[in-house]
């Protein structure tokens, strides 16, 4: 007896509607459609950058609004941009390894050369030498040697996780006018009182980027260990996304606008990189100088 009956479709490689422009997929054969040796491509899907509009307050040095910003910012997609960001963290964090740790193996250990004991006769297991690394003061197995950690990062790519980063935090970012010159003295008291009128806890990570820090600011802010002070040239995708709280000012949205924009066309990208190489280079003269002369003070 012959009875009709209807089974559930499954879920396969050609049926997906993910391959699909339209809301409603479509029911394919595939022995009619697969053909490996048509000429035709299949058409894919093209990632495209997006830009981010983000209207943020302006506050006065007394905490109150005296108006709005907007900080217009180019943004991967959402399927892409959690591995350019962590793509351009992890580029960051290795390149500041130095690379300098060695430990000595069991040939470059000072002594060892005698044979302590017999080979046999003894009852203890056979001993060449006593820089074995089973022994204390022996050598190192498969220990560190000196090596290059750097990798490198496109600089499009490395901009667009900035980008993304700042945009990604612009929920809790907000712009305050330049404060520079209302320090007479440096006083980290008075700072702490700024923080709060702005809406900041002071036990909160901030990340502060300002076009020009002046000796009172710097002075009145560094002994806060939850704040950091930043610069266009010592902007980094750690800072942005280590912080609780991002506070800019006008001149800082307008640099991040023009640099990080859609507009931004390329204009200058040498002397950035160049302008970055020259201050790797200081901080790590002054790292080995600190090491060649630890008494020296600060």
């Amino acid at each position: 007896m012959a009875t009709s009956a209807t089974t559930p479709s499954s879920l396969s490689f050609f049926s997906s509607s993910i391959f699909f422009t339209s809301s409603h997929p479509k029911t394919l054969n595939p022995l009619s459609t697969f053909r490996p040796n048509s000429p035709k491509t299949p058409t894919t899907r093209t990632l495209a950058i997006t830009s981010e509009l983000a209207t943020l307050p302006i506050l006065s040095f007394t905490g109150e609004k005296i108006g709005e910003t907007y900080l217009d910012l180019k943004s991967a997609p959402p399927e892409t941009a959690r591995a350019v960001v962590h793509r351009g963290i992890i580029t960051d964090l290795q390149n500041k390894r130095r690379g300098t740790a060695s430990t000595l193996t069991r040939g470059e250990v000072r002594g060892g050369g005698k044979k302590p004991y017999g080979q046999k006769k003894t009852g203890r297991a056979r001993q060449g030498s006593t820089r074995t690394p089973l022994r204390p003061g022996g050598g190192v197995i498969f220990g560190p040697k000196p090596r290059d950690w750097t990798i490198k990062i496109n600089r499009k790519e490395k901009r667009l996780a900035i980008s993304t980063a700042v945009s990604s935090a612009a929920v809790n970012t907000i712009v305050v006018e330049d404060f520079g010159d209302k320090f007479e003295k440096p006083k980290t008291k008075e700072f702490i009182a700024a923080l709060k009128r702005w809406g900041i806890d002071p036990k909160e990570k901030s990340t502060f980027l300002m076009t020009d820090l002046s000796d009172n600011v710097v002075l009145s802010s560094r002994n806060i260990g939850t704040l950091k002070m930043l610069t266009p040239r010592t902007l980094n995708l750690f800072d942005i996304l280590n912080a609780d709280k991002l506070v800019l000012t006008p001149a800082a949205v307008e640099y991040l606008n023009s640099r990080y924009g859609v507009d931004f066309e390329g204009e200058g990208e040498d002397e950035e990189e160049e302008a970055e190489s020259e201050f790797q280079v200081a901080e790590e003269e002054q790292g080995n100088g600190a090491d060649e002369n630890p008494g020296v003070a600060e």
